[in-house]
């Protein structure tokens, strides 16, 4: 019975990290440039977090970059798990970017300035196309992908931040109130952080060594113990590699301790379907009183 251990190879997302890393250095340096001649801190302080996120996105880059170099020696696993330190810090990033926006709109409450708003539209606008359309790169493979969860987010806050801007700007031209730039900003601090930290507590999750959220270890152990043969299970571990690989450890107890490829070939196939378990490790034991495990007591780990 054949028995393979290959994984699926991660999608290559070069040309699409390339494009938007390349449209968003663009637009920072021009967005920089602008927010200077304008005298406008909401430009400026827009341009530094949009550095912030391509920072990020070069470092989603690199991970999925790292995702695809053969194991080796000193790596076993490659570098898989690359990938979901990329998310983590990533999320980071764009939560310590949101504290330091929110921080700057609460100063310009009570220390409004003077702006010049219709290059404040025009330079935010494009902030919004070009945002929208680097988020749109990934947006076919960001249930797919923490990592590209990530980049998917941090682009497409920034379309939401450019947004908000462009908003703010087209209020003020109309009205004069200097306190509606502020305060949009505020509120679209308040809905990327949602939206954030839901991939900041899961790449933490998988960072610590923890279950994927969509596993749930008591179905897993359930099933294995329905499997021909089996009367006990122990030492069972479920951790993810990366962003899309997820491994698995036990030791089993059977009535049976012959070598038995078609049981290990049928458990391995249905935690894949059942689970998208794509690395199962499976020990047999006998279970003997004379030779009894040493992972089988209850805290052990």
């Amino acid at each position: 019975m054949e028995h393979s251990h290959q994984h699926p190879t991660p999608k290559n997302y070069n040309l699409a990290f390339g494009i938007g890393a390349a449209l968003n250095i663009i637009f920072v340096i021009v967005e920089a440039i602008f927010g200077f001649l304008s005298n406008s801190l909401a430009l400026i302080a827009d341009a530094g977090h949009n550095l912030g996120d391509v920072l990020a996105l070069l470092l989603s880059w690199g991970a999925t970059y790292l995702a695809q170099r053969k194991p080796t020696n000193t790596k076993t696993y490659g570098l898989r798990r690359g990938t979901i330190l990329a998310a983590f810090i990533s999320s980071l990033i764009l939560l310590m970017t949101m504290s330091i926006v929110a921080w700057e709109a609460l100063g310009r409450f009570t220390n409004p300035s003077e702006v010049n708003s219709m290059t404040i539209i025009i330079v935010a606008a494009i902030g919004v196309v070009i945002n929208t359309a680097t988020a749109l790169l990934f947006l076919s493979s960001q249930h797919d992908d923490l990592n590209i969860k990530a980049a998917f987010i941090h682009m497409a806050a920034d379309a939401g931040v450019s947004l908000g801007v462009v908003l703010a700007g087209i209020a003020i031209m109309f009205t004069g109130l200097l306190w509606i730039d502020p305060a949009i900003s505020l509120l679209i601090v308040v809905v990327i952080i949602i939206s954030t930290w839901g991939v900041f507590r899961d790449s933490f999750n998988l960072a610590m060594d923890g279950v994927p959220k969509n596993i749930d270890v008591e179905e897993v152990r359930n099933f294995i113990l329905q499997q021909d043969g089996v009367v006990e299970i122990h030492d069972l571990h479920v951790w993810a590699m990366s962003t899309t690989q997820v491994a698995l450890t036990t030791h089993l107890v059977r009535n049976t301790t012959n070598i038995d490829d078609q049981f290990l070939h049928h458990v391995s196939k249905e935690l894949q379907r059942r689970f998208n378990i794509i690395h199962p490790t499976i020990q047999i034991e006998s279970g003997s009183n004379t030779h009894l495990c040493d992972q089988a007591h209850h805290d052990s780990v």
